[in-house]
């Protein structure tokens, strides 16, 4: 059999022609970090791309950090919340001036707060699943965009975020179903930084298509 055959074969029965195992993509070296390095080239690298970033050891002062947050910028004293627990079990009602609400943002909320299903180090990338408790416009409809993240949830590579995702979902690992794990989500939003463009004269414009300011509230939760 020719090899025009083989490989023609192969195409037919779907299977790959003997001897032609896959092989993985090279890795970028910048990204296999683990631990505090993998958090600090995130940090690095999100910074880079224009987000800020709190660094916060106890997860009971975020709703002091986003009053402040929303304070320094000369904002009202007013969000919209992910109705993610990680985000509703804080302790909001120690903030009474902190008006909030849960569930989708409009086109008049100047702030949100919602949470990352996992980051990416070598980019300073955000990983933003959509979902019933993490609605996509919190991501891009107010201007000022509030991520939570936890320090574990930081993948070194981008080939290590796709499988975190599989794993978490009804198409990852064995058993997935069963535990009642969820579905994979309708979109994946990666976002570095906060929007912006230079298609007009070559001029960066920030907030072009999504939040002018992007700050990622990124909690220690002593991952190694």
């Amino acid at each position: 059999m020719s090899d025009r055959e083989i490989i023609l074969q192969a195409i037919r029965t779907g299977k790959r022609p003997s001897g032609s195992p896959h092989l993985p993509a090279p890795v970028p070296a910048r990204g296999q970090l683990e631990g505090a390095p993998r958090r600090d080239l995130f940090v690095k690298m999100a910074r880079d791309a224009a987000a800020t970033i709190e660094l916060i050891d106890d997860p009971k002062s975020i709703p002091d950090r986003v009053a402040q947050y929303l304070a320094s910028h000369n904002l009202p004293s007013r969000l919209v919340l992910a109705s993610d627990t990680a985000i509703t079990g804080l302790p909001w009602a120690d903030h009474p001036l902190l008006a909030h609400r849960t569930g989708p943002a409009t086109g008049q909320d100047h702030a949100a707060l919602t949470s990352a299903f996992a980051a990416v180090a070598e980019t300073g990338t955000l990983a933003l699943t959509s979902g019933a408790d993490t609605p996509t416009t919190l991501n891009f409809l107010p201007e000022h965009c509030l991520v939570l993240l936890s320090a574990s949830a930081i993948c070194g590579t981008y080939e290590e975020l796709w499988q975190k995702l599989r794993a978490a979902t009804d198409g990852g690992a064995t058993g997935a179903k069963e535990a009642g794990e969820t579905h994979w989500p309708r979109a994946v939003n990666l976002v570095t930084g906060p929007s912006r463009s230079a298609d007009i004269e070559q001029k960066l414009l920030m907030g072009a298509h999504g939040p002018v300011k992007l700050h990622i509230l990124l909690v220690n939760d002593g991952a190694q």
